[in-house]
């Protein structure tokens, strides 16, 4: 017997975009009959019924063809079959799900993510290709997903357990547990429609972990949690899946996706672009994410920047050691790198930089040996450790300082760059840590108790 619970196959979704009626039902027929006896919309805005006469003319006289959807072994391309209010949300996503599996499913937002749990959850239906789902479901798609607003936790409990095909007596067992771990249980009787944020999503995490559907669906929710809050469900989805069931994560937090999930997903505009290991997934994720390196270049001397003692002529920051070459994390050595003109001789002057965070803070200043140097081209190398800067984005500022003490010309930003986490953690909070800096420091314990 097979140990795949879920198999995707072809899995294309269009959606049509903007309204999807005039307002009113003796428009939307009147739409519906012109459309029939081949004569325009007469609703339609302006230009929209140029273009479909035009793509009707060029059907009619052979230029150009548009087909409609076809069976899976044939399908048309997106561009041909779609007309202009319309878009593909996926586009011919194919995978497998083992049981007891963590499977990561990332991408940036639009990508696609919700549109194909949702077809999963079957709360929608695919345009064309079919999914096999082998046992029940249980679904965290958004904040209050399957609560009814006017029940109190304790009925929502009940009904959610009801859906998943439960009986009362299975959900009675569970029940105190469930109250348990949600931590509600002074509320447990309160309609949920005055419950905060957190509150619904606790609950709600609760019973879909706690009610043993073979299958769980996890879409960004935890966010709204706290940090402890986090630690149990990350907790909680590893013990399900030793129990051997499955789960599907989807979050933005690469940090619990490395964490939790041994394989991965990409989507990029609708397109499952990679489906491997979750380190390189998620190495891809964050490339594309966060692009090259910055890198600023000036070819003339005269309109780069800097003043009548030197002129710079490129500044970038790049990974140092043996990292890829167009990612930055908390872990990699930086090396900033500056090439410039002096311009002038018989003046002793130096590069300063000021390190700035996101939040406009000034991390560190650093700058090279002054020295009076002859005119030509010269590079400045800085390095920065790893484990050093927290993530987020820098800014460089840049100084020309002259004699060691006279600051000639100051460059707001004269370049910028971003840190991603991207590493595994052991211990339960996923977010970005308070500080400026997240050093590796040592700690040592001693195994007796201080007097």
């Amino acid at each position: 017997m097979s140990d795949v619970v879920i198999q995707v196959d072809s899995l294309w979704k269009k959606y049509r975009l903007g309204t999807l009626g005039t307002g009113t039902l003796r428009h939307d027929f009147n739409r519906w009959l012109h459309r029939v006896v081949g004569k325009p919309d007469p609703y339609a805005k302006v230009g929209e019924a140029s273009k479909r006469e035009e793509r009707r003319a060029k059907s009619e006289d052979g230029s150009s063809k548009t087909e409609s959807l076809s069976p899976l072994s044939s399908l048309p391309s997106p561009s041909s079959s779609l007309r202009d209010d319309e878009m593909w949300a996926l586009r011919d996503v194919s995978f497998e799900v083992k049981q007891g599996e963590i499977l990561g499913i990332i991408g940036r937002n639009g990508a696609g993510k919700s549109t194909l749990l949702k077809i999963l959850s079957r709360v929608t239906v695919p345009t064309i290709g079919e999914v096999r789902v082998k046992g029940r479901i249980a679904s965290l798609l958004e904040v209050g997903t399957g609560f009814h607003p006017e029940l109190t936790g304790r009925e929502n409990i009940f009904l959610n357990g009801a859906i998943l095909g439960m009986t009362k007596g299975e959900i009675k067992k569970k029940f105190d547990e469930i109250v348990a771990f949600s931590e509600v249980e002074k509320f447990i009787d309160t309609p949920v429609k005055r419950y905060s944020s957190g509150m619904y999503v606790r609950l709600a995490f609760a019973v879909a972990a706690h009610l043993d559907p073979e299958i769980l669906i996890v879409d960004e929710v935890l966010a709204v949690g706290d940090a402890q809050f986090q630690k149990k469900c990350l907790g909680k989805m590893g013990d399900v899946s030793r129990e051997g069931r499955t789960v599907l994560f989807v979050s933005h937090n690469m940090t619990a996706v490395q964490t939790l999930c041994r394989r991965a997903l990409l989507l990029t505009g609708g397109e499952l672009t990679a489906n491997d290991a979750v380190a390189p997934v998620v190495a891809g994720y964050l490339r594309e994410s966060q692009g090259s390196s910055e890198t600023k270049e000036w070819a003339d001397p005269q309109a780069a920047p800097g003043n009548d003692l030197i002129r710079i002529k490129r500044v970038r920051v790049v990974p140092g050691g043996d990292v890829p070459a167009d990612l930055l994390t908390m872990q990699t050595p930086l090396r900033i790198e500056t090439e410039y003109w002096v311009v002038k001789v018989g003046v002793a002057t130096h590069l300063t930089y000021h390190l700035i965070s996101d939040q406009g803070i000034v991390v560190l200043t650093s700058g090279c040996p002054s020295k009076v140097r002859q005119t030509g081209k010269y590079k400045a190398v800085c390095t920065i450790p790893g484990n050093l800067l927290n993530s987020g984005s820098y800014f460089l500022k840049l100084l020309i300082v002259e004699n060691e003490n006279q600051v000639t010309y100051e460059n707001q930003v004269i370049a910028s760059f971003a840190l991603v986490d991207a590493a595994t953690r052991n211990h339960a909070w996923m977010g970005r840590e308070p500080g400026v800096v997240q050093p590796t420091l040592q700690w040592s314990m001693e195994d007796t108790v201080c007097s």
